[in-house]
């Protein structure tokens, strides 16, 4: 063991006339640790809020969206095959996408609709959001009772699945219809009216979907709008969704002019972008937490070196360099940042793994989108909390380790 290191360690053992540093250097150990914990839960619980958020806006927005620049897209065959050419594409399929208004005897509400492929296969996001219902069942005609009708009289019926918010305000249950009005797609005259029969509902946890979404089969959505076999874009699901820059600008390339590629980075950049910089001003407010405790690590490190001028004098008496003294207090200081630094690491982890599994911290739903606190552990995130509180250590053992190697024995044999 070298002997600076040795000295250092000695010195963090506290005479019964230098309790009062060694309380300072307890002080100094937790605040470390409070605050790289405090930072690690924060980080942890802001990283899992935005993965909880985009798993619920990517279960119903696609990965990679392609639009035509000339409104609806009359040959999606040709994108689709060129998409899946693609072998980062998992699905790529055609959608309708417009606005209706769904009424009942009693209610109304205007919604956005989406017409899609009656496949769950097809769906795999909206299935696993499903509260009740089946995706096949869109492309079916379904038996409804008339309103007002005799004898037991039924319609068939397309199908809608409806958001678990939007059903309450319509008042309707799975097996009931619901009217829908919906304006040509090439603006103006009158809106088409149709019945459609709800065959199930899907609860995404977010209340602008639940409420104002509702799913119909793709043909029936090309008839509502009188598209004539053409849609709306075409959407494309990812094997990794973070590569959807790079696909949407493949893709770009290769279709040409004419289209518009969006990745769905670009359709929810503020988003993400305010979530990414809230995570980075908390991370900051929470590392003057750090910054403070390592000004009482900076304190302790000057009452130290004033303590230890007899010592100091000696040792370079002996012959011990200033650069040997500047390096028994910056390892001194850096035991405290090591020490409280793991501490503080350790508890992070255990707070994250408590929250993770016993969900005690509960938010009211009708405020947040989740029932409890979402947590998720980015290793990387823990990295740099230690390196950026390991290096705020090391920059407060700086000047005291300076004052100790710059103290000159015959000073310290003069006056004391």
């Amino acid at each position: 063991m070298p002997y600076e290191l040795f000295i250092g360690l000695r010195y963090l053992r506290a005479k019964r006339r230098e309790a009062f540093i060694s309380l300072i250097t307890i002080i100094s150990t937790l605040g470390i640790a409070i605050g790289v914990t405090a930072l690690d839960i924060t980080l942890a619980v802001m990283t899992g809020f935005e993965r909880d958020l985009r798993a619920r806006i990517l279960a119903f927005n696609p990965h990679v969206s392609v639009w035509s620049q000339l409104g609806t897209m009359t040959d999606p065959d040709a994108v689709v095959a060129a998409a899946r050419a693609l072998p980062e594409v998992a699905s790529a399929e055609p959608f309708v996408y417009g606005q209706l208004m769904l009424s009942t005897p009693d209610q109304f509400a205007g919604v956005l609709v989406r017409g899609i492929p009656p496949s769950a296969a097809a769906n795999p996001d909206l299935v696993s959001r499903l509260r009740v219902g089946r995706v096949d069942d869109l492309g079916r005609g379904v038996a409804v009772p008339v309103r007002g009708g005799q004898g037991g009289a039924t319609a068939q019926l397309p199908g809608i699945i409806l958001g678990g918010e939007l059903a309450k305000k319509l008042k309707v249950q799975v097996g009931e219809s619901v009217q829908v009005a919906a304006a040509p797609s090439a603006g103006g005259g009158v809106p088409r009216l149709r019945s459609f029969a709800v065959v199930g509902e899907f609860e995404s946890g977010m209340p602008e979907y639940d409420a104002g979404l509702a799913y119909v089969a793709l043909g029936d959505a090309q008839r509502l709008y009188d598209l004539d076999g053409a849609v709306t874009g075409v959407e494309l699901k990812l094997r990794d969704l973070y590569a959807a820059d790079r696909v949407a600008r493949q893709l770009g390339e290769s279709l040409g002019l004419g289209f518009r590629v969006r990745d769905w980075m670009q359709a929810n950049q503020n988003l993400f972008a305010a979530l990414q910089l809230q995570k980075t001003v908390y991370a900051i407010v929470l590392l003057f937490i750090v910054l403070v405790a390592a000004f009482t690590v900076l304190a302790t490190l000057i009452m130290v070196v004033m303590e230890k001028r007899k010592d100091i004098a000696i040792l370079k008496s002996m012959g011990a360099t200033a650069r040997s003294i500047g390096r028994i207090f910056i390892l001194k200081g850096m035991i405290i940042g090591v020490v409280g630094t793991g501490l503080g690491t350790l508890g992070g982890w255990l707070g994250c793994w408590l929250l993770q599994n016993y969900e005690f911290v509960e938010l009211p739903k009708d405020v947040f989108f989740v029932n409890t606190v979402p947590v998720a552990v980015y290793p990387p995130y823990f990295v740099a909390v230690v390196v950026a509180t390991l290096v705020i250590c090391l920059l407060a053992t700086l000047y005291p380790a300076r004052q100790a190697a710059a103290l000159a024995p015959v000073d310290v044999i003069r006056y004391e």
